[in-house]
C-alpha cells in the first residue's frame, strides 16, 4: 500500500515528511519520524479521537524529543488507519508535545496529531520514496499491533 505524504519545509533548514491517516475513525496528520524509536502522541490533542484514555505510567518507558528523554504513559488507539491498512488496538506512547504544536502553528503549517516513529514503521515495512512523494507500507501478519 502506497500512500502520499506532502513535505513540509522547515524555513529552508529541513523537511518533515506528513502523511494522512486515521485515529478511531477520524482523519488525523501524522508526521513520520524515522529516528524516533516510538510513535508518540500528545495526550492533549489524542482526548479528540480517543473518549476518556486511560493513561498508564510504565516503568521503563521513555521517549526522546529534541535532546532529552522524558517519561511517558501508555493508553490504547482501538484503531490505527494508514490507508487501506488497520491496526488494532495500538498500545500507543502518551508525551507532551506542545513545543511541536507551537512551532508548526508559528511556521503555519498545518496541526498534527502524531509522530509515527520506528515501531510502526518497523512493524508496516516502511519504504519512504522522496522522488515519488509516497510511503509504502505492508499489512502485518496480525491485525493486532499491541506493545507488550
Amino acid at each position: 500500500m502506497q500512500i502520499p505524504f506532502r513535505l513540509l519545509d522547515i524555513e529552508g533548514d529541513g523537511f518533515h515528511v506528513m502523511i494522512k491517516g486515521k485515529i478511531n475513525g477520524m482523519e488525523a496528520n501524522f508526521i513520520i519520524d524515522t529516528g524516533a524509536s516510538r510513535s508518540v502522541f500528545d495526550p492533549t490533542v489524542i482526548s479528540r479521537f480517543v473518549e476518556n484514555p486511560q493513561f498508564e505510567k510504565k516503568p521503563g518507558i521513555t521517549a526522546g524529543v529534541g535532546s532529552s528523554d522524558l517519561d511517558a504513559s501508555t493508553f490504547i488507539i482501538n484503531s490505527l488507519v494508514f490507508g487501506d491498512i488497520e491496526i488494532k488496538d495500538y498500545e500507543a506512547v502518551a508525551l507532551d508535545l506542545e513545543n511541536i504544536h507551537e512551532t508548526y502553528q508559528k511556521l503555519g503549517l498545518p496541526a498534527i496529531d502524531g509522530i509515527i516513529g520506528g515501531d510502526l514503521l518497523y512493524r508496516l515495512k516502511a519504504t519512504i520514496n522522496y522522488r515519488l512523494r509516497k510511503i509504502r507500507f505492508t499489512k502485518p501478519r496480525s491485525s493486532s499491533t499491541t506493545n507488550k
